[in-house]
Order: C-alpha cells, then structure tokens, then sequence
C-alpha cells in the first residue's frame, strides 16, 4: 500500500472517530440534580428572546413542566438533541413545553435561523446571552453542548443532563416529574 494511501486511510479512521465520539454514550455524559447552589424550591429566573421575537422566559414557560435543549448550530450531537426534541413535543404536546437555547453570539443568528428551519423546528428557539455561553447566568455550569434541563410546573430545575441525551432517557427523567 502506498503512503499516501496509507495517510489517507488513517486521516479517515481519526475523523470518524472523532465525529462519532460525540454520538456515542460516554463518561463524559452525565445526569445530574440541580446544582446545590440553587436553593430547593426556586424558580431559575430567565429571558430570552425567541427567533420570532416572542418571549421565552420563566413566565411563559410557568405551568407545565418544561425541556429546554442547549445546542450549537456547528455540531451532529446538536442536531440528534434537536430532533430527539421535536419526537418528544410531538408525543407530549400541548402538556409539556420544549425549547431549544443555542449557545452562540447574536452575528450567528443567520445560522440559527438556518438550523431550526433545516430540522423544520416546531418550538421555540431562542440565542443565549453572553452568561449563559459562558456557563454563568441562570442555568449556571450548563455550558456544553447538547445539553438538556428539566423544569418543574414551578420552573425549578428538576433534572438537567450533560451530552446527548436520547428520546427515552429524556422520558424516564420527564415520567416523575410529570406526575408531580
């Protein structure tokens, strides 16, 4: 086999591996409780605007138990949370809100724009703030993409997850929180 051929062969390995990585369930994905840093039985205060200029906020949001995906438009495993989003709304609409917040700066917006019409979106998609794509601001710590947080009828974070999360690990999480 020639060297360049050979070169070839082993770039491919190493670009499916990487690009696979993130698709596959790893130690590095983990389901957690709230952080202890939010006090039990508080409502995460937040304000985002969707890509139709509507409000995505506590308020709106209040009443039904919420799933709020964190993405990147530039990501596979965003894009798998995205449509694991849209089989989960179809199942649980109109009890249950979904939304997905993607964490990129406001000049990415075209892109965004993009994304959510590429993977026909039906529910509101919103650009974090600055704190939040830093893993500051109300959903503190959850700056990996994908990501996926919980919120009770009250809106107090009830579950959150780091890496991509499946349709039925979303539904085992949302059963009991549900039938609270």
């Amino acid at each position: 086999m020639r060297i360049s051929t050979r070169i070839d062969l082993v770039v491919s390995v190493v670009f499916l591996s990487v690009a696979f990585a993130g698709c596959s369930p790893s130690s590095s994905q983990r389901t957690e409780p709230p952080p202890s840093s939010a006090p039990r039985g508080a409502p995460v205060q937040f304000q985002f605007v969707t890509l139709e200029g509507k409000p995505l906020d506590t308020r709106t949001l209040a009443g039904r138990v919420s799933v709020i995906g964190f993405v990147t438009t530039y990501d596979l495993p965003s894009q798998a949370q995205a449509r694991f989003l849209t089989g989960l709304q179809h199942r649980h609409k109109p009890r249950v809100n979904v939304a997905l917040l993607v964490l990129e700066p406001p000049e990415n917006r075209p892109l965004v724009e993009a994304f959510a019409r590429t993977l026909n979106l039906a529910y509101p998609v919103a650009l974090a703030d600055a704190a939040t794509i830093a893993g500051q601001g109300p959903f503190a710590g959850l700056h990996h993409v994908p990501s996926i947080v919980i919120l009770d009828r009250e809106g107090r974070e009830a579950w959150r997850h780091v890496g991509l999360a499946e349709e039925e690990v979303i539904e085992d999480a949302l059963g009991p929180i549900d039938r609270r």
